[in-house]
């Protein structure tokens, strides 16, 4: 590499050829791998579109990503943890009233999502901006089917008050596949491996001075907790889910715990 070449970019690509390598090396690569391989990640990139990024779920499935965030967002215990954004977040959601329903399509057993943000001493955070999504009842996000499941269903952002307190209904989440009709899912039954996620709701917490909160929040007791297909379940991120009023309707409360940006020592 040239003299000018960004540090970090040398570094980086240095380590990657030098470990690409040595695991050519180590297993003997064939040829008919190699092209195997290359028409693998071919196919990833073509099935790649707005609404989908394959090579995201591969990153997924092989721990990748969840090693990434565990380096990227270490955090001070009490702190809420991090997991994987999965590959379908929408930017921009509609900014919605407290207290208002994001379950467009009305399929699904009901859920009160509450809770606070706070900062690591406790106090509550005003004007932090709590963005939500889930899959439907049928396990679909609204991405996956436009114009069959109504845009932004299931899908909302608000925004916390001097309180900290935020509150939305949606539906309890369930059980789904990450999307198996192409290449990775087609990885995932060479080897054995199942495509299912414990059934989570997603979200993103963020706030000035503060460090954003990519997450989810877990429903106990679902069969695939500790066998998620992306390894993205955390003990600290398991939420209760109790019933109130009908056998239908839940309530999940769930506090986030956010850090100042440049701490020293979670501070």
């Amino acid at each position: 590499m040239g003299a000018s070449t960004d540090p970090r970019l040398k570094e980086v690509l240095a380590s990657l050829v030098k470990h690409l390598h040595a695991f050519a090396k180590e297993i003997e690569l064939r040829q008919e791998e190699w092209d195997i391989a290359i028409d693998f990640l071919t196919e990833t990139g073509q099935i790649c579109s707005e609404e989908r990024q394959e090579f995201i779920l591969l990153s997924d499935v092989l721990g990748l990503s969840m090693l990434t965030d565990a380096i990227n967002n270490r955090r001070p215990s009490g702190a809420t943890e991090s997991t994987v954004r999965g590959p379908f977040h929408v930017a921009n959601a509609p900014i919605r009233e407290m207290g208002d329903s994001i379950n467009l399509d009305g399929k699904g057993e009901s859920c009160q999502f509450e809770g606070r943000v706070i900062d690591i001493h406790g106090d509550p955070i005003a004007g932090a901006c709590v963005d939500v999504w889930s899959d439907d009842a049928d396990g679909f996000y609204d991405v996956q089917k436009p114009g069959e499941i109504p845009k932004w269903n299931n899908r909302g952002r608000f925004i916390t008050g001097p309180d900290g307190q935020y509150r939305y209904t949606g539906i309890k989440p369930v059980s789904y596949p990450i999307p198996d009709d192409g290449p990775v899912g087609q990885m995932l039954g060479k080897i054995g491996r199942h495509p299912f996620r414990p059934a989570h709701m997603h979200f993103m917490v963020t706030a000035p001075s503060h460090e954003t909160i990519v997450t989810h929040t877990f429903v106990a007791e679902d069969p695939y907790l500790l066998d998620d297909a992306v390894f993205g379940v955390k003990e600290t991120l398991i939420a209760p889910f109790e019933h109130i009023g009908r056998d239908t309707e839940w309530r999940s409360k769930f506090d986030f715990v956010m850090v100042p940006t440049g701490r020293e020592d979670g501070k």
